[in-house]
């Protein structure tokens, strides 16, 4: 029965098995009476759904956070957004390590598998290495927004109060609020914007990218080398988010951005290309865009942030080994190089089917909604966004999210946990155990495209 049980509980089903339940633990905590403001009473649905987008560092919310949590709430909602955006397994080990407990074998490729890394060597290295960058860039966000909300709110502690919820919002790129208006009151103030620009690039570059910038800046080692991850993760990233800049300034500047100074139509574009990719602030309403601006943001959120940070989507190496297999296979060759260093064929078979598995999936939640909503005057392009939204984990809204059904409700629920925990990792939980074949059928080539 045990051995049976073993086989059963891969690290990949531990890994998804672990943040259910802390979805549900988080529910409850936010279902109290205790963790609602005086005279507002939520249902366990919206206290199930608020806490899997804050656990999943999603952001997309079924009612008003500032309006309806007590500070008992808001610390419990913080709590599993801290949980979600730095990993279960992270945090977990790190509570293990305090109590002065051995790190097991089994745990280091727990880490790994939540961190999606391919070997469990030096998982505890870089657990703790997450942590203190984790920690230290949340704390620096949070002085240097405090400090500045002094100007802006009238006690130095509701100030400091709004830095740090901002900062662990803006870090662990889930797109949460405790103004009531995510950060449109700040449209104007392009400091405000920056640093939460620079809190979102720095949760969603990825972990093992940090890691090796820290390493490449403290280290006296001359002979210091980025990975080839850090490069193709950095490259794309940035190639991706300047692609976004500027395809929203060629889409807007005739339309929202019609009036505009120079600077204003910049920022617009530089920061909703920056909270699409898995931030899901917003200083603006998504509604005022043009169905071309919102399908671009869509795109932006489907691609979504780096392997292993706190983002979700198909991932920037995702898209990057897709594309330059694709550009090998049009130029005759069958190797795919970049950066001086050949890519694993096995990495370019993940990179399509979870391109497959994501748009598949994506189209099915779409197609749900859709029918959920039958007769319920919700535009498509609304459900595409908010779809999309969920599966990237960005948090962006049109706002029709409050008014699902349901049902409709439940399916962007359970995109939220699947772009969490990663396509890949999903998949592995599902997957049945390998058997081996002692036999093989002749082999056929059929006609594809």
């Amino acid at each position: 029965m045990k051995l049976g049980a073993a086989r059963f509980l891969s690290p990949f089903r531990i890994i998804v098995a672990s943040y259910v339940i802390a979805m549900f633990v988080f529910s409850i905590l936010l279902y109290l009476p205790v963790s609602t403001q005086e005279g507002v009473t939520v249902t366990y649905s919206e206290a199930l759904f608020t806490s899997v987008s804050a656990v999943s560092v999603t952001g997309l919310t079924v009612l008003n956070v500032s309006e309806t949590y007590s500070p008992l709430g808001i610390f419990f909602l913080a709590s599993a957004i801290q949980l979600g955006g730095i990993g279960v397994m992270t945090l977990g080990t790190f509570i293990w390590m305090v109590m002065g407990k051995k790190i097991a074998l089994s745990q280091r490729m727990l880490i790994m598998v939540d961190h999606n890394q391919i070997s469990f060597a030096g998982m505890v290295k870089l657990m703790r290495g997450i942590l203190f960058v984790a920690f230290g860039i949340e704390l620096t966000g949070a002085l240097i927004l405090g400090t500045y909300y002094t100007n802006y709110f009238d006690s130095v502690g509701e100030a400091f109060y709004q830095g740090a919820f901002g900062a662990l919002s803006a870090f662990t790129n889930a797109g949460f609020d405790v103004t009531g208006q995510s950060l449109i009151p700040f449209a104007d103030d392009y400091f405000v914007q920056l640093v939460n620009i620079l809190l979102i690039f720095a949760g969603a570059i990825g972990f093992p990218v940090l890691m090796e910038l820290k390493e490449y800046f403290t280290t006296k080692d001359t002979q210091f080398r980025f990975s080839l991850f850090t490069k193709i993760a950095t490259a794309t990233y940035f190639i991706v988010f300047a692609i976004g800049a500027v395809g929203l300034w060629i889409t807007e500047r005739t339309a929202f951005y019609d009036g505009m100074v120079w600077h204003q139509q910049l920022f617009f574009s530089l920061f909703n290309s920056a909270t699409a990719r898995s931030g899901g602030l917003a200083t603006m309403d998504m509604n005022e865009l043009t169905m071309a601006s919102l399908m671009l943001l869509s795109g932006l959120m489907i691609i979504g942030a780096s392997p292993s940070s706190v983002g979700g989507g198909i991932r920037t190496t995702t898209l990057a080994v897709m594309f330059l297999t694709i550009r090998s296979f049009a130029l005759g060759r069958s190797d795919v190089k970049v950066f001086g260093r050949e890519i694993h064929i096995e990495d370019q078979q993940k990179s399509f089917i979870v391109l497959s598995v994501f748009a598949v999936g994506l189209f099915a939640a779409i197609t749900g909604i859709s029918f959920l909503e039958t007769g319920q005057d919700v535009a498509l392009e609304a459900i595409i966004f908010e779809a999309s939204s969920a599966f990237g984990t960005s948090g962006l809204s049109m706002g029709i999210t409050p008014d699902l059904s349901q049902g409709s409700q439940i399916i962007l629920m359970i995109l939220m946990l699947i772009g969490r925990v990663g396509l890949v990792a999903f998949l592995f939980s599902i997957r049945a155990r390998e058997k081996k074949t002692h036999y093989q059928y002749p082999k056929e080539r059929i006609i594809i495209g």
